[in-house]
């Protein structure tokens, strides 16, 4: 009996396999030839390992489905009725053979054997015995769970063979079985022959067009439901509130909300769930923790649906703190709570949070679930715990493919772009998510060929890359402005159909911008077939990054029309468009309009608004949004303080920055840098100091742009050594820092201290710019410098890397009119190759002035009237000649 057992369970051959076969033979004989010896067990037995027929004296075992069965066995059976084989077996009892068949079915389905359970039936047809209406539907929802088709359209075909396919019930899971097992079409094919339906037929025909991302026809079908006359209930509309989640479909799950309240539905842990995941999708997590609270009972799926939304919407520590409020409500979080919360720690940086999480998962036992633990490992590498990670990844038991992707994201998020490739390589299965996380790891860290080039090999090793794929090699050529690449890419996007979805249809949008190709970007805009917020965004971001700001604004202007609702992003970037251009009465329409969307409390677009009023030469205005910010952070600070700066309030800047360090605000480099270039722009040399002593003591001195700026600072204070030493003492030097210098030797009139810095700089490799130039023209011309001057001029001339600007002919004209030389200066401004501009003519006649030159000045005067006729200083020049 062993022996039969082993091979029934397993079929594997022995090398005496060959007496097996003869001895099975024999007992299915014996079996046969009086079936009354064997105890038929088919129907209680517990586990397959325990035979179908066992013989009542010698206890050997049959099994139907054993590999050593004679060929002969499974027709022979079939041509015996249940009674031939149960005259002897346990079976028989008082019981109807309904009630015990419909048993017997439910209990093979619940232990998984389906097979088993559709074999008993078709049997029974075969021998013209009608199975009961829950046999079959046992059979259906067992098929439904394992999404078996095949045997799933056997249980259909017995059914339209024993002619009861018109019964409601059948049909109703019929089209549940059809669906849940990915056949739409059979599942509408059901539905549409059945003589009548039902609340419950048409919610299943919704949920299989729902489950599939055909939400569109879905809803279409929740109409048709209602215009029919049926009444959805609660499963109906937790089905249509998915689909409006799935697609952000605000308005539509609005109207949802609104009938279920009409209807008089009890706002139960379900239907209450399905409405706060709802409003959370669609960015309203308002009207979500609103739902939330007129729950009448809430359970771990209820807290877990509004915890998942706070941290979708960005709100981590909101998500954490309403996890504390379940706690003390007695609610146990399962195993998508603590997912959920470990990454709304992991993109807000709570390690503390995420640690005390980790005692919990701990504490409940699930730290051994490969998700929580895959997680945990993602949550400390995105908190810079890079070695709480790979402890954690070597303490894991269970790790697949997700885990070691997490690996890589990490080592990616925290700048270890080697250790992420090494982990990469050391995998020996990849998932196109790991390719993913490599390819958006190398974009993120600014090594956008790495990004392109692993592109290139996942696809020579035969990997679709999907959505994500494209979108992160998008964003690798958007950061190297990779134009030809992206074009690329944009073409593998159409071959592979992707190109109707938005998130594509957005980073396309994005990554022609940031090429500057703006004509490529709209044109991707104008065809995409469905565009959200973002898609208005990348555009109008778009125009404003390539300096088309007032397309950035006629865009709004567009989307308002559309009625899409702007977010923060949108004025944000709207109100930088403003700034570039002063359009300071489109920048208060624009707050007019921030105001009435609410987002005026944001301190994103406080910020932005301060800074556009600031550029705009607002500062009361600036000042007024400023003091009016419930949150003010270092930006809102800064901009404030840089507004002041710009419009050449120097000691209003200091003021503020006084007011900043009482509040307990600390500074950044930006700070630092605007407060620096108020000193300069006052003289206030003793406050550049003490700030010089706080750069130091903030580890802000390395910084290139810092040390520019003090050395602008201390020249403009008249403390030239002071800003020579901090020249000497950098450790890196741009073309700014040296022009900077010479800057500051000019308005000291060193000119020959200028030109030997200049050629230092030469020496030294730094090639200058035209601003340098200007730089050194004005250091000769402040000296007295003219041949000098002359000869620098001379050999720019024959350089054709410098390109020659207006100010450089200003600074030869100041130069030779300074020196009194007014006649060779009124000259080269007759041979200049391009058209003088009033500055110019300005120069000559403020140095005819300085000479007493009549008719010169005259001349130059009538050039400056020409070119602006309302120029006042002309007039009181040329009346002090």
């Amino acid at each position: 009996m062993v022996q039969c057992q082993e091979q029934g369970q397993s079929g594997l051959s022995t090398p005496k396999s060959s007496g097996r076969e003869v001895r099975m033979e024999q007992l299915w004989l014996e079996f046969f030839s009086n079936p009354s010896q064997w105890w038929d067990n088919r129907f209680i037995k517990k586990s397959s390992k325990y035979p179908d027929f066992k013989h009542k004296s010698t206890h050997e075992g049959l099994w139907i489905e054993g590999r050593l069965n004679p060929p002969w066995v499974r027709p022979k059976l079939a041509t015996m009725t249940i009674a031939q084989i149960e005259s002897g077996g346990r079976l028989r009892s008082r019981v109807p053979d309904a009630v015990r068949i419909e048993h017997n079915v439910s209990k093979l389905c619940q232990e998984g054997r389906l097979k088993e359970a559709l074999h008993m039936v078709e049997l029974m047809i075969q021998q013209n015995t009608k199975a009961p209406i829950n046999a079959y539907v046992g059979l259906l929802k067992a098929c439904a769970r394992r999404k078996a088709l095949a045997e799933g359209k056997r249980v259909h075909a017995l059914i339209l063979q024993s002619g009861l396919d018109s019964h409601i019930l059948l049909g109703n899971n019929l089209v549940n079985m059809y669906g849940k097992c990915g056949s739409v079409s059979d599942a509408r094919k059901v539905f549409n022959t059945m003589p009548e339906h039902n609340v419950f037929s048409w919610t299943f025909i919704i949920s299989a067009y729902a489950d599939h991302g055909q939400g569109e026809e879905a809803l279409n079908l929740f109409q048709q439901m209602q215009n029919t006359g049926i009444a959805p209930d609660e499963v109906a509309y937790v089905v249509v509130l998915k689909i409006c989640a799935r697609t952000a479909a605000l308005e539509r799950g609005k109207q949802f909300h609104s009938d279920i309240i009409k209807c008089g539905l009890e706002l139960d842990v379900f239907l209450g769930s399905a409405l706060v995941d709802m409003y959370s999708k669609c960015g309203c997590i308002e009207l979500a923790h609103q739902v939330f609270k007129k729950m009448s009972e809430r359970n771990v799926v209820s807290w877990s649906a509004m915890i998942s939304g706070y941290a979708q919407n960005g709100l981590g520590n909101e998500a954490l703190a309403l996890y504390e409020q379940m706690k003390q409500d007695g609610v146990q979080p399962n195993r998508v709570t603590y997912v959920v919360l470990l990454k709304a720690c992991g993109n807000i940086g709570a390690l503390e949070q995420g640690k005390q999480l980790h005692y919990d998962i701990i504490r409940s036992g699930f730290e051994s679930d490969v998700t929580i633990g895959n997680t945990l490992v993602d949550m400390y590498a995105k908190c810079g715990c890079i070695e709480l990670a790979c402890q954690l990844f070597s303490k894991m038991s269970n790790r697949d493919v997700v885990s070691w992707t997490a690996m890589i994201a990490g080592y990616a998020k925290c700048g270890c772009i080697e250790h992420a490739r090494q982990v990469f390589n050391e995998m020996s299965e990849r998932s196109v998510v790991s390719w993913n996380s490599m390819i958006a790891g190398y974009a993120q860290n600014g090594l956008g060929k790495e990004a392109l080039a692993l592109y290139e090999q996942m696809k020579r090793e035969s990997l679709q890359p999907n959505i994500v794929t494209y979108v992160s090699a998008l964003s690798a050529c958007a950061s190297i402005a990779a134009l030809e690449q992206g074009k690329q890419l944009h073409s593998d996007i159409i071959r592979s159909g992707f190109e109707s979805d938005v998130t594509v249809g957005n980073t396309l949008v994005d990554m022609y911008a940031k090429c500057g190709c703006t004509e490529h970007a709209l044109q991707v805009f104008s065809k995409m077939s469905k565009r959200d917020v973002i898609s208005w965004n990348s555009m109008i971001a778009g125009y404003e990054q390539n300096g088309l700001c007032k397309e950035a604004l006629a865009l709004y202007e567009q989307m308002k029309e559309e009625l899409v609702q702007p977010n923060y992003v949108t004025y944000a970037i709207l109100l930088k468009a403003c700034a570039s251009i002063a359009a300071l009465e489109q920048g208060k329409q624009l707050h007019s309009d921030i105001i009435k969307s609410g987002y005026e409390s944001d301190v994103i677009v406080g910020n932005t608004l301060v800074d556009m009023y600031a550029k705009c030469g607002c500062t009361e205005h600036a000042r007024q949004v400023f003091n009016k910010m419930s949150v003010q952070d270092v930006v809102s600070w800064t901009s404030m303080i840089v507004g002041y700066e710009q419009n050449e309030l120097g000691k209003e800047a200091l003021a503020l920055y006084e007011q900043m360090k009482q509040e307990g605000v600390q500074p950044n480099i930006v700070t630092y840098v605007a407060l620096l270039k108020a000193c300069g722009s006052i003289s206030a040399l003793e406050l550049g100091k003490h700030l010089h002593s706080e750069i130091i003591r903030n580890g802000f001195e390395s910084d290139l742009i810092v040390g520019n700026t003090l050395i602008d600072m201390y020249a403009k204070c008249g403390c030239i050594e002071d800003a020579h030493q901090v020249f000497n003492k950098m450790s890196e030097r741009n073309v700014v820092s040296w022009t900077q210098m010479i800057a500051g030797y000019a308005q000291q009139g060193l000119g020959k201290e200028a030109l030997t810095l200049l050629e230092r700089m030469q020496r030294e490799g730094m090639k200058p710019d035209e601003a340098t130039y200007v730089s050194v023209l004005s250091a000769c011309s402040h000296s007295g410098l003219v041949d000098e001057g002359c000869h620098l001029f001379d050999f720019m001339c024959k350089d054709h890397s410098v390109t020659l600007t207006l100010q450089h002919y200003a600074c030869m004209v100041d130069l030779l009119g300074r020196a009194g030389c007014l006649a060779d200066a009124e000259d080269f401004i007759n041979k200049m190759p391009i058209q003088p501009d009033a500055v110019i003519w300005m120069t000559l006649l403020g140095s005819a002035r300085n000479h007493g030159h009549v008719e010169i000045g005259r001349r130059a005067f009538e050039c400056v009237v020409k070119l602006e006729p309302e120029n006042a200083a002309a007039y009181v020049l040329l009346s002090n000649i």
